[in-house]
């Protein structure tokens, strides 16, 4: 195209769309000596020419973009590349006629920068791009825009909206980011005023992210200085003892930012200060906090530096994936931590532990909007449950469902006498019924269970077995969520339309199904962190109970692109 006149594509586009049928002539129609007339050439209207050239750099970035544009692999993003430059004439955001500018070196910059957001500078070509900074000539500094654009989209994209797809990481993960508009991106870099406040902007805005943020960089500087002391094996160490690992411990806990007090004149001693200290540390790590340093603290004491940094970074990528915008109110769930809480308008007001899917029954992640509440729900025991669970208890010890409140459902709604089935045969293949539960006390929604409308039949409940809540770990669920005290939860929800709490026991006493629509639906976010930082600085690490930490590391290492030699 060098040395001719440039066509505009959109306009060129509606002309050749307008000249359809002359142009399928040459496809189409027989040749002009079959025809009996010849094709006459078809002028190209004037207003469809720029009166003015190109620059010669401006050329160059045309030809070299034209070459890269993924037009031949059908690239859609470097082909919106290609657009954007078009349509602007193939003006350089990057480099002038005189070398990079200000812009390209603040780009090169900032991706040279990039680990403090968790990512790799590597992956983006910040070598190569530092590299040629100083490129002269107008071919060089041509492929250099090209090349800086490219870099921009992709880092543009990771920084906003994540490196990795989620649910290719994950099966289990439905979250959905998009990343920034390619030409946004890119109109964006062109008429920023600073390029770093710019680039700055495409990160997640949450206080959550910028918190984490920070912390990495502090763990980073405590792992480059060689991590934190270990503490030795041996028996467990509780207040009151006195051993000579009890000075390591005292130590170890200084490092993280979990002060002890001042050592006693023993310092051998474990002392009330250290126990407090070590009931906060265990706390912090979701561990039982009763200031005993028995295997599981000793394991999470021992941790590298290092492992709690990436725990940091593969947690910036999953704030990535999701939105700045919550909602005014919404619910969050964290799998991970066995927590929920309830937030208006950035203050949590409600918070609650809650008790997850098992190992084998992971609790997905994904949002939905609360729409309503069923008090004094029936449980419409899931297929899966009912042959795997509930038809063997009832074979083995006959009469059980019914001391469970459980009725036999036809397909047609019919409740099925259970003394005219023959249990003993009946078999998964062969069972045509279902299990319902009724409402009462044995019912294992209990009194109320909060519906979210969604593809894996999750939701929030009360359940019969409190007593899961005084564990530490509590994943005992087939896939729902069992809320802790859920009738605060529910007067959170309904105090919002009016409801007192007088009136929601009232209902709860009845005894009888009642459903309650939600004037306005809450966004229910369950999500999986595995780190974060609380507003009062403090870090927190939960354990990895789904492998999901391991599954997420190992693909954002496939993702890595080698650096060159």
């Amino acid at each position: 195209m060098l040395g001719f006149p440039i066509l505009r594509r959109a306009a060129l586009i509606m002309f050749m769309a307008a000249m359809g049928p002359v142009a399928g002539l040459a496809q189409d129609a027989a040749p002009a000596s079959e025809a009996g007339t010849a094709v006459q050439p078809v002028p190209v209207p004037e207003d469809l020419v720029q009166e003015q050239p190109l620059s010669p750099l401006s050329e160059a970035i045309a030809l070299r973009i034209e070459q890269d544009s993924g037009a031949e692999t059908g690239d859609a993003r470097l082909l919106k590349l290609y657009e954007f430059y078009d349509l602007n004439n193939f003006a350089p955001i990057w480099v002038g006629q005189d070398g990079v500018n200000a812009k390209g070196r603040a780009l090169v910059d900032h991706i040279l920068g990039s680990e403090v957001h968790g990512l790799t500078p590597s992956d983006y070509g910040a070598r190569l791009l530092k590299g040629a900074l100083d490129a002269t000539g107008i071919e060089a500094l041509a492929g250099l825009e090209v090349r800086l654009s490219k870099a921009l989209l992709s880092y543009g994209h990771d920084l906003s909206a994540g490196r990795l797809k989620p649910n290719k990481v994950d099966r289990e993960v439905y979250i959905y980011p998009q990343g920034p508009d390619v030409g946004a991106l890119l109109r964006g870099a062109a008429v920023a005023t600073d390029m770093t406040a710019y680039l700055d902007d495409l990160a997640p805005h949450s206080p959550n992210y910028a918190r984490l943020k920070s912390k990495l960089a502090e763990y980073r500087k405590i792992a480059a200085r060689g991590g934190w002391t270990p503490v030795p094996k041996g028996e467990t160490l509780k207040p009151g003892m006195s051993d000579e690992r009890v000075i390591i411990l005292r130590k170890r806990l200084v490092e993280s930012d979990h002060h002890p007090g001042t050592a006693p004149a023993d310092e051998r001693l474990f002392d009330e200060q250290l126990a407090e200290a070590v009931k906060l540390f265990q706390f912090r790590h979701g561990l039982t906090p009763d200031g005993v340093v028995g295997p599981r603290t000793l394991k999470a004491l021992n941790v590298p530096a290092s492992a709690r940094v990436e725990q940091m970074v593969l947690n910036m990528e999953r704030r990535r994936w999701m939105e700045d915008d919550l909602g005014e109110r919404y619910i969050f769930v964290n799998l991970a931590d066995f927590f929920l809480k309830v937030v208006d308008r950035g203050k949590t007001i409600h918070t609650a532990l809650v008790v997850v899917g098992k190992t084998y029954h992971r609790t997905p992640v994904f949002s939905k909007d609360m729409k309503y509440l069923v008090f004094n729900p029936y449980w419409n025991v899931p297929r899966s449950i009912a042959v795997k669970e509930i038809l063997p208890k009832e074979r083995n010890n006959p009469g059980w469902i019914n001391r469970q409140n459980i009725r036999v459902v036809s397909a047609s709604g019919k409740v099925i006498d259970p003394y005219m089935i023959d249990w003993a045969s009946a078999t998964a293949r062969n069972f045509p019924y279902r299990f319902r539960q009724d409402s009462g006390r044995r019912n294992a929604l209990g009194r109320v269970k909060f519906m979210f409308p969604n593809k894996f039949n999750i939701y929030l409940h009360d359940t019969p077995s409190k007593s899961l809540f005084k564990r530490t770990v509590r994943s005992f669920s087939h896939g729902c969520v069992r809320v802790q005290n859920p009738l605060d939860l529910a007067a959170v929800l309904l105090g919002w339309q009016g409801w007192s709490r007088k009136q929601i026991d009232a209902v709860v006493a009845a005894g009888k199904r009642r459903i309650v629509r939600l004037k306005t639906p809450i966004p229910v976010h369950i999500t999986y962190l595995t780190a974060w930082v609380n507003k009062d600085g403090s870090v927190h690490f939960r354990d990895d109970i789904y492998g999901r930490d391991k599954r997420l590391e190992k693909a954002l290492k496939r993702s890595h692109v080698a650096s060159p030699a």
